[in-house]
């Protein structure tokens, strides 16, 4: 969407708010021991006292509030009570939600307690990839050109990036136009960042993959090479300058 009024920045900044919130308080109460499932009704609740709806299960029926994926599950995992979660895993949490008409989208990636199989380094990778993507991006900048920053900095750092799965507009619904804001240069795309409008950028950051292909389950992708990935995202508006990043409260940065 847009911004064409303070009204919508409020709301867009409610949505965020929730959104970041559950993400933050989440990530805090993560620990080995515990289900992906009671990981997830947790956010739920939290989402639920805010006022917010699961985005995911609005939009497309998913079979949980949020989107929980361990180690070699790179994202759109479902919640359960089978996935125990162990020290030193690698988690991500997707949370995104519709409140009074506005839709807002953040995720991150951590590790459970210590971090015994060495995932950090990657973690801290996507979250640099991230911070650099959103501080190149205002109106006018090529979308293919802050694609291009990102794998760029993956290949750096040893890194690759996840070709099929893209950050997106955001706003009136969960996903919106451009639809595709890619972790490379796509050619083949010509459209320019726009001053006001809302968007959810997103790293996808692999070891050895840049394909994610979705599991018979219907929902969880792993990597067409194995591995494992880290994903951060904001929901930011567009400026002149410097982006409003409107889910900066989620401390995914931290």
């Amino acid at each position: 969407m847009s911004i064409t009024n303070e009204s919508e920045l409020i709301g867009m900044q409610k949505a965020s708010e929730a959104v970041a919130y559950a993400l933050k308080e989440m990530r805090n109460f993560a620990k080995a021991g515990i289900s992906t499932k009671e990981l997830d009704d947790f956010g739920g609740k939290i989402l639920e006292e805010m006022g917010a709806k699961s985005a995911p299960y609005l939009t497309y029926g998913f079979p949980g509030y949020t989107c929980i994926s361990v180690n070699n599950e790179f994202c759109h995992g479902i919640p359960s009570e089978k996935t125990i979660l162990k020290e030193g895993d690698l988690i991500n949490i997707d949370v995104s939600a519709e409140l009074d008409g506005f839709w807002s989208d953040n995720g991150g990636s951590f590790v459970i307690g210590e971090d015994i199989n060495h995932h950090q380094k990657l973690i801290d990778a996507s979250k640099e990839i991230l911070q650099k993507a959103i501080s190149n991006i205002k109106g006018g900048v090529k979308i293919s050109d802050i694609g291009h920053l990102m794998e760029t900095e993956a290949k750096k750092r040893g890194y690759k990036v996840i070709k099929n799965l893209t950050g997106h507009g955001v706003g009136r619904s969960l996903h919106e136009e451009p639809h595709e804001i890619a972790n490379y240069r796509d050619r083949f795309n010509t459209q320019r960042f726009k001053k006001n409008s809302v968007v959810a950028i997103e790293t996808f950051i692999s070891t050895t993959s840049t394909i994610a292909n979705t599991q018979k389950d219907g929902w969880t992708m792993v990597g067409n090479k194995g591995g494992f990935m880290a994903q951060h995202e904001h929901t930011i508006v567009v400026t002149d300058g410097k982006p409003m990043i409107l889910t900066e409260a989620n401390g995914i940065y931290n």
